[in-house]
């Protein structure tokens, strides 16, 4: 079950358009498919009729006569009067198909879509997911809860009986509570699920005011996909066994289903994503297409690792930034290479929006995975290529140091310009022998902080008092010091050129990604404190 606007969304890169005509609702909910089949005197009936083999003309008709709300109809040119009128006098929703589409290709979409793109009240899978809940509950005499393979809730019965302090914070919080799965873990219930169909009777606990479940594996194959449970104080009889047997073996199927619907509307949302991120799409079309908004649009990048494990992190990620079935999301992402793309529509300059939702989408991923990202400046649909190349910056600046602030483009550009000078430098030739170059090497020699002194120094525009301040020495020494590095490098400090270019190479050579390494406070060599000029 979609709407005809989601659907007229997804099919949009395949060479399919709303004509423009239609006056039925976008908002029309839409349940069942009808294919024309002309071996066939009888008309089957269904919300979505594709007229294969028809004229625009007997397509219409045919589509009425099923009581479709939206047919599909190869069009090559414009419709004539009769089929306008009579398409509007039915109500229907006339979706054109360029003539070089497949029915084939097309009927497959849309049976996907329409048939197994349901969505629930906790994001994704489909409706009738609660509905076999229901049954179990009522076959098997207990409420019924059922998780994918992370203890997230997908669907959950309605029976109503005195539920326990668990199952509430289970189906409130969405996912099992943290001191249950501990629990689970300690007496080897998930151990269990990932080894074996069986189902398994776990004991109450009065501690976590836990009255007792039985649990069995959701498996296709040899792929753990979640677990079906039924509260009970006590094993279940066989007849019991078998029905929550039976139903876990439903519910795989169900949620085969729900993974396929998904990973199809995936791939046309990241097809048209990395299109725009790319420049070679109409940017007004496929933001419409979308369902975004063609201005003050920002990208986010995001990369996430987890150690020995070649990309599950960035898997996890992309599938936390696409949870939300249908187009219910502000957001559309694409998995392109090693990184997430998020296009992400903000209502203000600033980037409050984008922020959110990189923060939310870090907070709920696994404690042992890596993540870092960048957000791109503000930009139209048509300038979304410079955006991404924008966020790619700050992704970069921000991953030597997961775990800090993130780095906004438009506020972090002075740190960004100085990351760019630093890859210049280190892809080109390195100089060895220059002011700067000389000074370091000193430094390392003998143990000075000439380098920081003079950094210091020129950062706080030449104000000797204000710089003996920062480095928590004596004015005279910041002097003295001085002296040293023009006799050390030849510098004349006098000069505003050579001021400048001494401060850009140091930023450009700096080790530490923010622009120069801090070690301020580190008190001067006793020799030179209070040094005179």
């Amino acid at each position: 079950m979609i709407t005809l606007d989601r659907l007229v969304n997804v099919l949009g890169s395949s060479g399919v358009r709303l004509w423009s005509g239609s006056r039925r609702p976008r908002e029309v909910m839409l349940r069942s498919v009808v294919i024309h089949d002309p071996t066939d005197g009888r008309f089957g009936t269904g919300d979505v009729y594709l007229a294969v083999g028809l004229e625009a003309p007997a397509a219409i008709v045919a589509a009425g006569k099923a009581r479709a709300s939206t047919v599909l109809i190869r069009w090559g040119g414009t419709l004539d009067k009769d089929a306008v009128q009579n398409a509007r006098s039915l109500g229907l929703a006339v979706v054109l198909v360029e003539p070089e589409v497949s029915w084939s290709h097309l009927s497959g979409l849309v049976y996907g879509l329409v048939l197994e793109g349901r969505e629930t009240e906790s994001g994704r899978g489909p409706t009738d997911l609660f509905a076999l809940a229901d049954t179990l509950a009522a076959a098997a005499g207990g409420d019924v809860v059922i998780e994918d393979q992370l203890h997230r809730v997908l669907a959950y019965s309605n029976l109503e009986s005195k539920a326990d302090r668990v199952r509430l914070e289970t189906i409130m919080g969405r996912r099992s509570p943290d001191s249950i799965r501990t629990l689970f873990e300690g007496r080897g219930v998930y151990r269990h699920l990932a080894r074996s169909d069986e189902p398994l009777f776990v004991e109450p606990s009065e501690v976590h005011d836990f009255q007792g479940r039985v649990a069995v594996a959701i498996r296709a194959g040899r792929e753990l996909l979640g677990s079906l449970w039924i509260g009970t104080n006590t094993p279940l009889t066989e007849e019991r066994r078998q029905v929550i047997t039976d139903g876990a073996r439903i519910s795989a199927l169900h949620l085969l289903r729900s993974r396929a619907s998904a990973d199809l509307e995936r791939q046309v949302e990241s097809e048209l994503v990395i299109r725009m991120l790319e420049g070679s799409a109409d940017a007004k079309a496929t933001t419409s297409q979308l369902g975004l908004q063609t201005e003050n649009l920002r990208v986010i990048a995001l990369q996430a690792h987890v150690e020995d494990e070649l990309h599950a992190g960035v898997l996890l990620a992309f599938e936390k930034a696409t949870t939300g079935f249908g187009w219910s999301r502000q957001s559309r992402s694409a998995l392109f290479g090693n990184t997430v793309y998020t296009v992400m529509p903000e209502t203000t300059a600033e980037a409050t929006r984008s922020r959110t939702w990189t923060e939310g989408i870090i907070a709920e991923l696994p404690a042992h995975v890596r993540v870092t990202a960048g957000i791109g400046g503000p930009a139209d649909a048509a300038a979304l290529p410079a955006s991404r190349e924008e966020a790619d910056e700050s992704l970069a600046l921000h991953a030597p140091r997961p775990g800090t602030p993130l780095i906004v483009y438009d506020e972090s550009w002075d740190q960004i310009l100085l990351h760019r000078l630093r890859v210049v430098t280190k892809s080109g030739r390195t100089p060895a022998r220059a002011p700067v170059v000389n000074l370091r090497r000193h430094d390392a020699d003998f143990r000075t902080n000439y380098v920081q002194t003079l950094q210091t120094w020129l950062e706080h525009n030449r104000d000797t008092t204000s710089a003996a301040a920062s480095l928590a020495m004596h004015p005279n020494t910041i002097r003295y010091r001085l002296r040293k590095i023009s006799h050390l490098t030849g510098l004349d400090l006098e000069s505003p050129g050579q001021r400048l270019a001494t401060l850009i190479a140091l930023a450009a050579t700096s080790p530490d990604p923010i622009g120069h390494a801090s070690t301020r406070g580190v008190l001067p060599n006793t020799r030179e404190v209070g040094l005179s000029d």
